[in-house]
This record gives structure tokens, C-alpha cells and sequence, in this order.
């Protein structure tokens, strides 16, 4: 069931539950979201699920139509899913197995929350493991794989995986390596070449990095996340951080791309375009309507607003000192997805199987809220587009994963087959899922 958590520690004088941001959820999609007033909060509104998994033959929902399956069951914290050109697919099984030095008398609490909120076994279970690469070979048909094997192991909680010019590009959560790699093949045995570093460190706030490669595969783009909320661990902390990064995919020399981006995630192009497009964790604990996670366009040299400002110029009015030169020109990002549904999977339909009307959308893997006492997210969503921009509101693709006051699975990251079929690595789940069009 779902805990509704108010916190009433001796030492700690929290504000008072209940922000006052009673608002229509549906201004809260698409160019022009409604913000309502910020709510600080010593401790924010919580809601936390309880995780149980899914029973056999249980399934998440789809629309009218469509048909989704299991292609992969009992893995070990899928968070990411790559469909490779002949049909075979790669599982990132990845963990986050550092531990973050307490520094805010919230912090205890925040660790508390977000642990059950990301818990992968239950209760006295041991971890299965994780942090590897695991090919299904033969993924392209109508059953199930042919084979499944560990294609690479021994990884640091990795997340992004690019496959390009007889290389495979992994980014581990302190490092892009490279590995050399034929598809078809089952093992990669060769050792592994460090391209370049990434933030990481004692502290590693946002661990996941996005990966994804330019249409013309000269550069790979690489998101890595902020190390805090709003910057309470100072400047220090977010060097090269809440920021999208260019890679040269031959020498590892890279460069700033765009900044001011708390935590980017699901890094792709447009279709035919040379336009790169993320999704955005945005801040915490302004209130369960505040601030709305974003998809969006990437400008080359632009700047987000992170931890400044949100939205544009809005002011965080818990940053201090602010920087008014960089809010002046902070970019407002293209499309409101909701307040913390926590988006960190993006694909764009680029098959044909779907009906017509979802050719050049997007489906977006939202993990869910926890600063908030209703669920928000914990779906896979779908934004309709419109000569290459998002128009309407998100519609519900895949649900079902919160059934009963209990989390079955939470989606993450996202992909299309060669096929056109959806592929979602479901990651409490332990689960990919695969979602086809039945009724032609």
C-alpha cells in the first residue's frame, strides 16, 4: 500500500504538509505550463509504493489493439533496452551500489524514501547480479529470444549504449568505454578502452548517463545529471555537471553542448533531423505541483535555468547567490510533461506496424513520482508530433504498473525494434516488455 508519509522528528521543525497547489493537471502539458507559486518544505510530500513485482501471467495495459508481452523476465534491474539493426537487443542490467555522504538533517530521510521508492527485492532478499550488458540473441521475431547471455559484465553501473562502426559505447557512471563488437557476436572478451572520464565521485546524485550518437555517427552526446536538488552541496559539487556533453567518439575530447540541465536523460535525434532531443528530471520540494519535468529540443550552447531558475526565468528562491546574468538568458524548454513523473527513457516512433498516428511521436518511459502524496508518472506515455514539435497533451500507452497500492514495475528506458515494436526495460519489474500492434 501506499505510504502517506508526514515526518514529525523532534529534531527536525518541519513545514506544515498540504502546499496549496491545488491545480487542473491538465495545464501542466505541453509550451506553456501552468507554475503555480513555489512551497518550500523542510520535508516534502511523499508518497512511496510498495514494490512486489508481477505475478505470472500479470501484465501491464495497453491500448485497444495493441498486444504486449514479456521478451525478458527475470533480470536484474533493467533500466535500459537497445535494439540492435539485426534484431538482437541489449539489456543494461545496472546498480547504483555508492553510498552518499549525509549532509542536510533531510538527507536520512530522503535516503529512506528514495531506497524504497527504487527497491528492486523485496524484503531480507540478497541482490541479484547486475551491472552488465545481457544480449538476446534472435529478438526480432514473433517468440521469444533464441538465446540470452551476458554479453559484458563487471560494469560501473552503466546506462547508456551506443553500437557504431564495429564499436560499442558503453557509459559506465564514471566513464564512456568502448568496446570493440560485432552484432551476432554472443561475448565480447576484448579488453576495454577508457574514451574519457565522467563526473562520478563520493557523491554521484544522479548516476545514470544518457548516451547517444550524432545521425552521421561523428560525436556521441552524453547527459550527466546534477549532484543535488538545488545546489545545496555547493558549486563545487555540480562542476561539469547538469549538462550535456559532444564526445569525439575517436580521441574522447569532449566539450559543454548545453547547460543547466538537472538531470537529462533519454538522449536522441529527431528523425531526419540533426536536432538532438532529452528529457529532463526537473527539482524537488517546491511542491507536489512544482516543477514540471520537461521534453525538449537541445540548442547547442544553450542554457536550462539549473539551479537558478526553472521554466525559463522563473527564480529557485532557494538559491543563493543567484546569477541573474545566466537566468537572463535561460531557455524555456519545448514541452511540460507533469510535475515529478520522473522521465528517463525517450524513443521516437520511427516504425510502421502502429497505426499512422504514431509515426514521429514520442513514447516516454516515466519512472514516477515521490514527492508527491498521489502517483504521477509511472507509465510509458506518448506525445503526438507535428512537423518535428510535440502538440496536445501526453496520452497513457502503457500502465498498469501501480495496481492495488502496489508497484508491479516501473518503466525506464525505451526503444523501437526494427519491426516497430516498443520495447520498455521495466526495472522493478525485472522485466523488458515488448509492446506490438494486433488489429491491423
Amino acid at each position: 500500500m501506499i505510504r502517506r508519509l508526514t515526518f514529525a522528528l523532534v529534531a527536525l521543525p518541519l513545514a506544515a504538509c498540504g502546499s496549496g497547489q491545488q491545480i487542473d493537471q491538465n495545464r501542466q502539458y505541453g509550451a506553456d505550463p501552468l507554475l503555480p507559486p513555489p512551497h518550500e518544505q523542510l520535508v516534502a510530500d511523499v508518497g512511496v509504493y510498495e514494490t512486489v513485482g508481477w505475478k505470472k501471467g500479470e501484465t501491464p495495459t495497453v491500448p485497444a489493439g495493441f498486444r504486449i508481452e514479456p521478451l525478458a523476465s527475470g533480470l536484474s534491474n533493467p533500466r535500459n533496452v537497445v535494439a540492435l539493426a539485426n534484431g538482437d537487443v541489449l539489456v543494461v542490467e545496472s546498480r547504483n551500489e555508492s553510498k552518499e555522504p549525509v549532509q542536510r538533517p533531510k538527507d536520512p530521510i530522503r535516503d529512506w524514501v528514495m531506497a524504497r521508492a527504487h527497491s528492486q527485492t523485496q524484503s531480507g532478499d540478497a541482490p541479484a547480479p547486475s551491472n552488465r550488458l545481457t544480449l538476446l540473441s534472435g529478438a526480432g521475431g514473433d517468440g521469444p529470444p533464441a538465446a540470452r547471455s551476458v554479453l559484458v559484465d563487471k560494469l560501473n553501473a552503466p546506462f547508456g549504449v551506443v553500437a557504431l562502426g564495429g564499436q560499442l559505447y558503453v557509459a559506465d557512471t564514471d566513464a564512456i568505454m568502448r568496446y570493440p563488437f560485432t552484432p551476432g557476436q554472443t561475448r565480447i572478451t576484448a579488453p576495454a578502452t577508457r574514451l574519457t572520464p565522467l563526473p562520478a565521485g563520493t557523491i554521484n546524485h544522479h548516476w545514470t548517463k544518457s548516451l547517444t550518437a550524432s545521425p552521421d555517427g561523428t560525436r556521441l552526446y552524453v547527459g550527466v545529471g546534477s549532484n543535488s536538488n538545488a545546489m545545496e552541496r555547493g558549486s563545487d559539487a555540480e562542476r561539469d555537471r547538469a549538462a550535456i556533453f559532444e564526445v569525439d567518439p575517436r580521441t574522447g575530447a569532449s566539450r559543454p553542448f548545453a547547460t543547466g540541465l538537472r538531470n537529462p536523460n533519454g538522449l536522441t535525434f529527431y528523425p531526419g533531423t540533426n536536432t538532438l532531443w532529452a528529457v529532463i528530471n526537473e527539482r524537488d520540494e517546491l511542491g507536489p505541483n512544482l516543477v514540471p519535468d520537461y521534453l525538449t529540443s537541445v540548442r547547442p550552447g544553450a542554457f536550462y535555468g539549473w539551479p537558478y531558475s526553472y521554466y525559463g526565468q522563473h527564480l529557485d528562491p532557494r538559491v543563493k547567490p543567484q546569477r541573474p546574468d545566466l537566468v537572463a538568458r535561460a531557455v524555456a524548454p519545448d514541452y511540460a510533461l507533469g510535475s515529478h513523473v520522473a522521465p528517463l527513457g525517450l524513443a521516437f516512433y520511427t516504425g510502421t506496424s502502429f497505426p499512422a498516428g504514431y509515426r514521429g511521436g514520442a513514447f516516454v518511459g516515466e519512472h514516477g513520482s515521490w514527492n508527491r502524496t498521489e502517483p504521477h508518472g509511472y507509465k510509458v506515455a506518448f506525445v503526438a508530433f507535428r512537423d518535428a514539435r510535440p502538440i496536445g497533451v501526453p496520452r497513457d500507452f502503457v500502465s498498469g504498473f501501480l495496481k492495488d497500492g502496489k508497484a508491479r514495475g516501473r518503466p525506464v528506458g525505451v526503444a523501437i525494434d526494427p519491426r516497430g515494436r516498443l520495447l520498455i526495460a521495466d526495472d522493478v519489474g525485472g522485466t523488458v516488455w515488448r509492446v506490438s500492434y494486433a488489429r491491423g
